[in-house]
């Protein structure tokens, strides 16, 4: 891993430099792995050009047939992003389809109908499942309440009460996990439905995951500012997101002590010169919030990386970053998108959405969509406050800093220790708003499959704190079928290339400028 921050780490970082933030690091891309037979092919083989001999040791002989499929697959989905910025959705979805095998584990799905309120306009045989339960739940019977919910969900999802009143039945009889499933799924399919947010919302307060609960109402906000009720719902995310901030506050009251202990082993570990911070002052700082605490990183930050300034990238960058950072929920965040000139397929979030890509994540990405998976990715780690969180719990002891020299200063690399959940709803809720702003849903599943293909070669040393990448890949696929999240949206081909070669050439200059620098 190459060094990337330096004294803006010292002491006073030890204790903020882990609130937010995650470094991904992934391999040199290699030969490139061809697709088992009934497995899918991801964009990392569609869109990429084929390495040449100079690329690899060992180039993988391609032949005409095949170079002329891959080709043709390209060809498609630039076309069907021509179609699908016209606006010819189904035209589009059509050519996506095409070129995109499904999901080697793919499951059934059933076409979407149009919603509907009223048992009366159930087939008999709906309403004879809604007559089944609402029996059973006079009699206070459980297997008769939940075997005709269960089907009626099933056979007929576009029924929005058989949804609100499985959830409600599995909490009433403590099974909160389920109902919440229920709510996601039934949100993912029909998320313009008050009624289901509303309930979903509802159901993640009750479980105290008033984050969560803050952005489903605010997606909804969002994503349905038409409606007459959208108000309701930003009013909804603000009492929530309260509720999570005083939560925090709580908790950092509580572990001052234990925060004072790290600051101290901080400064046996590190001798820095500005020594460990009391517990009064350590409170203090993460008391003034996330946003606070990640502008002040990043002004360092700011100052003393080698960010990109090649306008063309920085705008394309800012672009996706904002257009995710739009529907992610927290308008208390500032974000800023930064791209730092390193050729290591790297990014990382501060506090606040003070999110950093380096250059090779767009070098090595084959497509918008597969960028816009690993900004939604990072992006989600500060909106849900996961760095924060291990702050706020004391838990700083798990992510003891290493040092480097670094010229003539001292840099600071670290790995954030998240836990795999934090990981996977992380993959989640990224997963979700690359699907929210119109890009293809396997976006970070692509990227994943990208990674897997490089592990082999040069496994990265984050993966030790994250979920196998097969694991991470099969979850994924999983999520974007069980929710219905749309495969067959914008990919970003021809213009993700454009953008591509531009990195590639600043990234040339980097190396030149470092060579004639070794040969003085």
């Amino acid at each position: 891993m190459k060094p990337v921050l330096n004294s803006l780490l010292l002491a006073l970082n030890l204790v903020m430099l882990p609130v937010g933030t995650s470094i991904v690091v992934l391999a040199e891309p290699t030969v490139p792995v061809p697709a088992k037979e009934n497995s899918s092919i991801s964009l990392s083989e569609v869109a990429k050009p084929l390495p040449s001999p100079a690329a690899t040791d060992k180039p993988e002989p391609t032949s005409p047939s095949r170079l002329e499929s891959v080709i043709g697959r390209r060809q498609k989905l630039i076309e069907a992003d021509r179609l699908y910025l016209g606006g010819q959705y189904a035209a589009a979805e059509k050519l996506y389809r095409e070129a995109k095998a499904p999901f080697a584990t793919t499951a059934n799905t059933q076409e979407r109908r149009e919603p509907i309120v009223d048992p009366a306009q159930l087939s008999p045989g709906g309403k004879v499942y809604w007559r089944e339960a609402e029996a059973g739940s006079d009699q206070k019977l459980q297997t008769r309440v939940m075997v005709p919910l269960r089907l009626l969900v099933e056979q007929y999802p576009e029924f929005i009460p058989g949804h609100l009143r499985l959830a409600a039945a599995l909490r009433q009889y403590d099974r909160p996990k389920e109902a919440l499933d229920v709510l996601e799924r039934a949100t993912t399919l029909y998320p313009e439905q008050p009624d289901l947010v509303k309930a979903k919302v509802a159901a993640l307060a009750a479980e105290k995951h008033w984050m969560e609960a803050s952005l489903a109402a605010r997606q909804f906000a969002l994503l349905n500012s038409n409606q007459t009720n959208a108000p309701e719902f930003t009013q909804l995310a603000e009492e929530h997101l309260n509720r999570y901030k005083r939560h925090l506050r709580s908790e950092l009251r509580g572990n001052a002590i234990t925060n004072a202990i790290t600051g101290a082993l901080g400064y046996a570990l590190t001798g820095s010169l500005l020594g460990p911070f009391s517990a009064v002052q350590t409170t203090t700082m993460l008391l003034r919030g996330e946003s606070s605490i990640g502008e002040s990183i990043a002004e360092d930050a700011r100052k003393q990386l080698p960010l990109v300034e090649d306008k063309a990238v920085v705008d394309y960058v800012n672009e996706i970053g904002h257009k995710l950072a739009h529907v992610a929920g927290r308008n208390d965040f500032e974000y800023e998108f930064h791209v730092i000139l390193d050729d290591d397929l790297n990014a990382f979030a501060l506090p606040g959405g003070k999110v950093f890509v380096n250059a090779g994540a767009i070098a090595q990405t084959n497509s918008e969509a597969e960028l816009a998976g690993l900004l939604a990715h990072e992006l989600s780690h500060a909106v849900l406050s996961h760095g924060f969180q291990l702050v706020a719990e004391g838990n700083l002891l798990a992510n003891v800093t290493q040092y480097f020299p670094y010229g003539r200063t001292v840099a600071n690399l670290f790995t954030l220790n998240y836990s795999r959940d934090m990981e996977r709803q992380a993959d989640a809720l990224g997963t979700r708003l690359i699907a929210s702003t119109g890009y293809a849903a396997d976006g970070l599943r692509n990227l994943m499959v990208t990674l897997k293909q490089q592990e082999k070669f040069s496994p990265p040393s984050w993966l030790a704190s994250h979920p196998a990448t097969n694991e991470r890949i099969r979850s994924l696929e999983s999520l974007i079928e069980r929710n219905r999240y749309n495969r067959y949206a914008y990919e970003g081909i021809e213009r993700h290339a454009q953008i591509k070669a531009q990195v590639k050439n600043l990234l040339a200059q980097k190396e030149q400028q470092q060579r004639k620098k070794h040969h003085r």
